[in-house]
């Protein structure tokens, strides 16, 4: 039966329903057990298993998520919360030289079934020491899988892959999604964890995103539709891997492409998405590959500054205006 919750509470769903499915699977972090979690993600989780398996840990994101590591390595199923992306600078030498590392360097004797679960983007004036979005440097790391679930049924249903699977996982959740709505259907079967979902038909124009950008689209896509321009909306879901089939079958049947992200535009994940979608698609393309990103500076703390520092409806809509526009007679793209 679906109902409409939260996305906080999706993923707290989530992962009650993995820890009363296996013993193996606990959750350490900041603030995690009495506090119930910086953003309500594990609230009453502490009560219902124990000290145990919800484990608060000090200020210092390298060890706990070391420790995630070594438990993984010893067979339980651990889910590290690390407060806030900018934080997990601090844990990428277990992120990224151990937990990706370690599978391969084994010749596949040691699984590693981590998840870090990490909240990022700007949100309502955290200063740039707290906005940064970061996923291109994770997507860079080969042995790491990256989800970005952008709404309630995609947090429950891709926490609950990644923490059966036996690879180390990156779930980014933007922190202006947990108290986002949508509807959370339980019984419904899950698609593959990194399969693409095209989100809004259309004939016109492909807009590839992820993550809160997804909802901005769609609303600047509802915005173009009442001047008769058809815009269809591609959700990655994933950023490694990508699935780059259900992207360019869209590509090819609009013959345009606009890649929109909160991040800064230079080697960003729209970067990656619109080379390899130009390699793909360069005959379907009648225009190059678009991209509209936020601006190349730190996230400032102002709020006026900051709400103009990344895609907004506004600013996506007028990307695809000027994407669609004609060419002057005679002129080239």
């Amino acid at each position: 039966m679906a109902n409409e919750v939260l996305y906080w509470q999706a993923l707290n769903q989530a992962l009650d329903a993995e820890m009363a499915a296996d013993d193996s699977v606990f959750v350490l972090g900041e603030d995690v057990g009495l506090y119930g979690g910086s953003y309500r993600v594990t609230e009453g989780l502490y009560v219902k298993y124990g000290e145990w398996r919800v484990r608060d840990t000090p200020i210092s994101e390298g060890s706990f998520t070391g420790l995630g590591v070594g438990a993984a390595l010893a067979g339980m199923r651990p889910v590290v919360e690390i407060m806030t992306i900018n934080f997990s600078l601090l844990a990428l030498d277990a992120i990224v030289n151990m937990a990706a590392k370690i599978p391969f360097m084994s010749g596949g004797q040691f699984p590693m079934p981590l998840v870090v679960r990490m909240p990022g983007g700007v949100a309502k004036q955290l200063a740039a020491q707290h906005s940064q979005r970061l996923e291109q440097m994770y997507m860079n790391v080969p042995g790491l899988r990256v989800a970005v679930p952008a709404t309630p049924q995609d947090a429950w249903w891709q926490l609950r892959q990644a923490i059966r699977t036996d690879e180390p996982i990156v779930l980014l959740e933007h922190e202006l999604l947990y108290f986002s709505k949508g509807m959370l259907d339980t019984d419904a079967e899950a698609p593959p964890m990194h399969r693409a979902a095209v989100r809004r038909e259309g004939q016109d124009l492909t807009i590839v995103t992820y993550s809160r950008m997804v909802d901005l689209s769609l609303r600047a896509a509802d915005r173009l539709a009442a001047d008769g321009i058809s815009a269809e909306v591609v959700d990655l879901r994933s950023l490694r891997p990508i699935d780059w089939d259900t992207c360019a079958r869209s590509v090819e049947k609009t013959h345009y492409l606009l890649v929109v992200e909160e991040d800064s535009r230079f080697a960003g994940a729209g970067a990656e998405v619109a080379a390899t979608l130009a390699e793909r698609c360069f005959f379907s393309l009648d225009a190059p590959p678009a991209r509209h990103g936020g601006l190349e500076m730190p996230t400032p703390y102002n709020a006026t500054l900051e709400a103009a520092s990344i895609p907004t409806v506004t600013s996506i809509e007028q990307a695809v205006r000027k994407l669609l526009e004609p060419l002057p007679q005679g002129e080239q793209r």
